[in-house]
């Protein structure tokens, strides 16, 4: 007897991409809301009100009010909203640096290919978090110095992707027929590598998206990150750990599970961007 095999069902495949689709669609949705409410929220998240100062979570105060009196629901959003906007900053830089030295690499061969080998091995094999810290100790603290250690130590994992597939494309028949044909280096990067990178380099990049979020926090709470006066969800988790002995549980529960969320958020939004654009997912 011969082994069924199983064929694909068209309409099965469609109704799979449009559920992806739709899902990274509401996690797009979501993740903005909260930049615009951490936007509208940033007035609220500096304003005292000693009469309410400690407050557990009510009606009126939904995740309830800090030392100062000021409501958390507030300083959380914001809080995120700049998580966010130091993540979109250090994720990108950091996977153009990436893009950059995969490309370097792959066009060039020989002895840059060895050299950013070399590099990513070095960084790859270096503590991680130690180099964080020290990175941004070095760089004095701050939101720049925040951006700056996240980008310079998220970059090596991507640019082993990308140098990989700038490999398989630079070795392929139709690159050494465009270099039979006179074709330059720059040519063959423009018109046959940017192309198969792209997808590469969207995907990685949302995907060091949550680490860079992540990363930032552990920063400030270390009080290497961001400013102390600004509502960073790192300062509110390090400022919150003086005040859980005295039961105070919401000023450190409360946003660090709105944090999980929003990073949980993003990282769906990469795993299933890289679905869509896989074209091996189409037969799955």
């Amino acid at each position: 007897m011969s082994a069924a095999v199983a064929v694909p069902v068209p309409g099965r495949l469609g109704d799979r991409r449009t559920r992806t689709l739709a899902y990274v669609g509401l996690a797009v949705l979501v993740v903005l809301g909260v930049l615009v409410a951490g936007t509208l929220a940033g007035d609220a998240a500096q304003t005292t009100d000693l009469a309410d100062r400690n407050l557990g979570p009510s009606a009126e105060h939904w995740f309830g009010t800090d030392r100062l009196g000021r409501d958390m629901l507030a300083r959380t959003l914001a809080g995120l909203r700049l998580s966010l906007v130091v993540g979109v900053a250090a994720a990108a830089v950091s996977a153009v640096v990436a893009l950059l030295l995969a490309s370097a690499a792959a066009v060039f061969g020989g002895v840059v290919d060895r050299a950013v080998g070399w590099l990513v091995d070095l960084f790859l094999a270096l503590p991680h978090l130690v180099l964080l810290v020290l990175l941004a100790f070095a760089l004095g603290g701050g939101t720049g110095a925040v951006v700056a250690a996240v980008a310079l130590t998220h970059w090596p994992t991507l640019t082993r992707v990308l140098r990989g597939r700038a490999r398989e494309v630079m070795s392929s028949d139709y690159v050494a027929v465009s270099r039979q044909l006179g074709r330059g280096r720059w040519w063959i990067a423009r018109h046959h590598l940017a192309g198969h990178l792209t997808g590469h380099f969207v995907v990685g990049t949302v995907l060091l998206f949550p680490h860079a979020i992540l990363h930032e926090a552990a920063l400030s709470f270390l009080g290497l990150g961001v400013d102390p006066g600004q509502p960073s969800i790192g300062i509110l988790l390090a400022e919150s750990m003086r005040y859980l002995t005295a039961g105070a549980w919401w000023l450190a529960v409360l946003p660090g599970l709105c944090l999980l969320v929003v990073v949980k958020l993003v990282d769906a939004i990469g795993e299933n961007t890289r679905a869509l654009l896989d074209p091996r997912s189409h037969h799955l």
